[in-house]
């Protein structure tokens, strides 16, 4: 019939998964994660983040957050490690408490990287571009519900 096989030691099998999750972090999250964070502080050291701040604090203000919570949300949409760091960021830097990461905290997921799955997914799927703009609006609006569902529980 068909080649015997191995059956692999349950040791075996933990240490190859340990080994792709390390790959993982060290590959793809951390250096996101860090790109995030030198991007927000380039953005605090050059004044944009205080002018990005003043200018989407009316837009941000519906989800109780301030305007610098918007740069959180656009990081998401390119990457949600990217959401993630520049959040970890923000946090460190006194713009942003617990209260706004929870609020934030669906958008990051429900947003997470989709503008890299358009073309990893979609276009390999082969998705009519006309279609794009109605799906990436539709996760727009449910991060927005996201958001507004968190206000009222936290």
């Amino acid at each position: 019939m068909g080649a015997k096989t191995e059956k692999k030691m349950v040791t075996e099998v933990f240490i190859e998964g340990a080994r792709k999750g390390l790959k993982i972090g060290t590959n793809s999250i951390i250096p996101n994660i860090l790109m995030a964070y030198v991007l927000i502080s380039v953005l605090k050291i050059s004044g944009l983040l205080d002018v990005l701040s003043r200018l989407l604090d009316p837009l941000m203000a519906v989800f109780t957050l301030p305007g610098a919570a918007a740069t959180v949300i656009l990081s998401a949409w390119m990457g949600t490690a990217g959401g993630v760091g520049v959040a970890v960021g923000l946090f460190t830097e006194g713009l942003l408490d617990a209260h706004d990461i929870m609020i934030l905290t669906p958008a990051i997921f429900l947003l997470g990287a989709q503008i890299q799955y358009i073309g990893r997914v979609l276009n390999v799927a082969g998705v009519k571009s006309k279609h794009y703009l109605p799906l990436l609006a539709i996760s727009i609006i449910n991060a927005m519900f996201g958001m507004l569902v968190m206000r009222i529980f936290v």
